[in-house]
C-alpha cells in the first residue's frame, strides 16, 4: 500500500529562508551552540575514523549547519558531508555536553531532501528504495524469486563470473545483502498469554522483518506469551523509520499517523518492537508530529508505550524457565538500540539469564557496522569498509554465534563475513531466548555441534 496522503495532512510548502535552510524547522541554533567542539565525538564517528576529515565529523557537520543558518548556501559540497553521516548517534553517547546531534541531523536531512536537487541517478535509486522497502507486501512478493536465485546456483554463478562487479555499486551492494530467508511464519492477530496474564502488549511486525525474517517475529511472540503477555498484532503498515532517518518528513509523518491509528483502541499497555531502528523512530513520534494538532498528544502517548523487546523483558522480570544453551555468543550493539535508545544492558542481561551462555564483547562495539538504514545502499563504499572492520572484530571473539537486535545489522555483517570467506551463524535475541525456553539444541540456531564449548 502506498503512503496515504490524507486531506488536511499535506505538508506545507515552507517559506525559503536565507542561506542553506528554509524556515520550516531548520537546525536549532540553541542546540548547535551546545557543541563546544571538544572533539570527544571524533574517535567514535565512523566517517571521521575512515577519512580523518573534520567536515565528516559530528562537530564539523554542526559547523556546517551553523554557517548554513548564517547564509552559506546548501551546495553540493555541504550536502555531501551531511549525506556521508550514518546517523549512528555514537557521538550522542560520547558527547560530554549532551549535544542533541540526533535532532540536528534529522532537521538537516529534511532540509536537504526539500532544497537540494539530486542527480537523476540518485533520485532513481532513492525512488526504488522507498517504493520497495517500506512495503512488506511487495517484499513478500520477492521471496520466491529471491529463493530461486539463491538456491538454483545462479547467485554463485554470477558472483564467480565477475559480472556483479560491472553493476553500479549500489545494485551490487543490494545483491550482496540478499537475505537467506526463514520459512514464512505469520503472526496471529492475537496470541494469549501462558499462565497468569502479566501484560497486554501490541507488537510491531515490521517490513523487512515481516517479509524476510518471519522466524524472528514468531520467536518474539512465543517469548512474550511464555512471559505472561497477551500479544496483539493488528494489521499495520511501515513505521516510517527509513523515511524519518532519510529526511522524508511528510512520508514519515503519514506512516506514523497510520501506525498510531492501527494500535489505538487495542487496549495495550505497551507496543513491543524487535527492530532497533524502528523502535528508535517510534519513540520519536511525539517530536515528528509535534505540529499536528490532531496527532501531537496521541503521538506522545503512543511513543511513551514503545518498548524494545529486551527492555520490556527486563522490566517484567523472567518467569518462564530458561533451559541451558551451551554456546558462546558475540553480542553486537545495533546503533539505534545502544546509542539512540540507550539500551545496552538489557539485551546482555536477557542473554545472561540463559544457563550455559557466555556473552563475549566485540571490540569497538560503539562503531557502526555500516548498515545504518539505507546507508549501505546509497553509500556502499564506506559502508563496506565499516563492515570489513566490524567483521574482523566479530571473528576475533571466536564466538559460536553472533546475536543482535536488528535485521539490517545481520545482513551487513553476514555480507562482510562472506567477503572474507568466513561464515558465522546469526540470531536475534528473541530467537536465543525462544530456543532456551523451548529447550532446543544450539543446532536450532545454526551452531555446529563441533563448535559448542565443552
Amino acid at each position: 500500500m502506498d503512503v496515504e496522503h490524507r486531506e488536511g495532512h499535506e505538508a506545507p510548502v515552507p517559506p525559503v529562508g536565507q542561506g542553506a535552510f528554509d524556515q520550516h524547522h531548520p537546525p536549532d541554533k540553541q542546540l548547535i551552540d551546545d557543541c563546544v567542539h571538544c572533539g570527544f565525538c571524533l574517535p567514535t564517528c565512523p566517517t571521521y575514523l575512515l577519512w580523518g576529515e573534520e567536515m565528516d565529523s559530528p562537530r564539523g557537520r554542526i559547523y556546517l549547519m551553523d554557517i548554513g543558518l548564517e547564509g552559506e548556501p546548501l551546495d553540493q559540497e555541504m550536502t555531501t558531508h551531511f549525506d556521508r553521516c550514518l546517523g549512528c548517534m555514537a557521538c550522542v553517547t560520547a558527547c560530554p555536553s549532551g549535544v542533541q546531534y540526533d535532532k540536528l541531523i534529522e532537521a538537516t536531512r529534511q532540509q536537504v531532501e526539500r532544497r537540494h536537487e539530486r542527480t537523476r541517478g540518485e533520485r532513481a535509486l532513492r525512488t526504488m528504495i522507498f517504493s520497495l522497502f517500506p512495503h512488506p507486501g511487495r517484499l513478500r512478493a520477492l521471496r520466491g524469486p529471491m529463493n530461486l536465485y539463491r538456491r538454483s546456483g545462479l547467485q554463485r554463478l554470477l558472483r564467480r563470473s565477475g559480472l556483479l562487479r560491472r553493476l553500479p555499486a549500489s545494485l551490487a551492494a543490494m545483491e550482496r545483502l540478499l537475505p537467506d530467508m526463514g520459512s514464512a511464519e505469520p503472526v496471529p492477530e492475537r496470541t494469549p498469554a501462558q499462565g497468569t496474564l502479566r501484560r497486554r502488549v501490541g507488537m510491531l511486525t515490521g517490513c523487512i522483518q515481516r517479509a524476510f525474517f518471519p522466524q524472528v517475529n514468531a520467536a518474539t511472540v512465543r517469548v512474550l506469551a511464555a512471559e505472561g503477555c497477551e500479544v496483539v498484532a493488528p494489521r499495520q503498515r511501515c513505521c516510517g523509520a527509513l523515511s524519518m532517518h532519510s529526511g522524508r518528513e511528510a512520508e514519515a509523518q503519514s506512516y506514523a499517523r497510520a501506525m498510531i491509528d492501527a494500535f489505538e483502541g487495542s487496549g495495550v499497555d505497551n507496543i513491543v518492537v524487535n527492530v532497533a531502528g524502528c523502535g528508535s523512530s517510534m519513540k520519536e513520534y511525539g517530536h515528528l508530529l509535534r505540529d499536528d494538532p490532531a496527532y501531537a498528544e496521541r503521538a506522545a502517548a503512543f511513543s511513551a508505550k514503545v518498548r524494545d523487546l529486551s527492555e520490556l523483558l527486563v522490566e517484567l522480570g523472567p518467569v518462564a524457565e530458561r533451559k541451558p544453551l551451551d554456546v558462546a555468543v558475540a553480542y553486537h550493539d545495533a546503533c539505534h538500540l545502544g546509542h539512540a535508545q540507550g539500551i545496552r544492558a538489557q539485551p546482555r542481561q536477557s542473554l545472561g539469564e540463559v544457563p550455559g551462555i557466555e556473552v563475549r564483547e566485540i571490540a569497538e562495539s560503539e562503531i557502526c557496522c555500516g548498515s545504518a538504514g539505507i546507508y549501505n545502499l546509497i553509500q556502499p563504499e564506506p559502508a563496506a569498509e565499516l563492515g570489513e572492520r566490524k567483521a574482523g572484530n566479530v571473528l576475533a571473539t571466536d564466538a559460536d554465534l553472533l546475536v543482535t537486535s536488528n535485521p539490517g545489522c545481520m545482513l551487513q555483517i553476514r555480507a562482510s563475513l562472506e567477503r572474507r570467506g568466513a561464515k558465522l551463524p546469526m540470531a536475534h535475541v528473541a530467537e536465543v531466548l525462544d530456543a532456551s525456553i523451548r529447550g532446543l539444541d544450539p543446532s536450532a540456531l545454526g551452531v555446529r555441534r563441533d563448535r559448542v564449548p565443552g
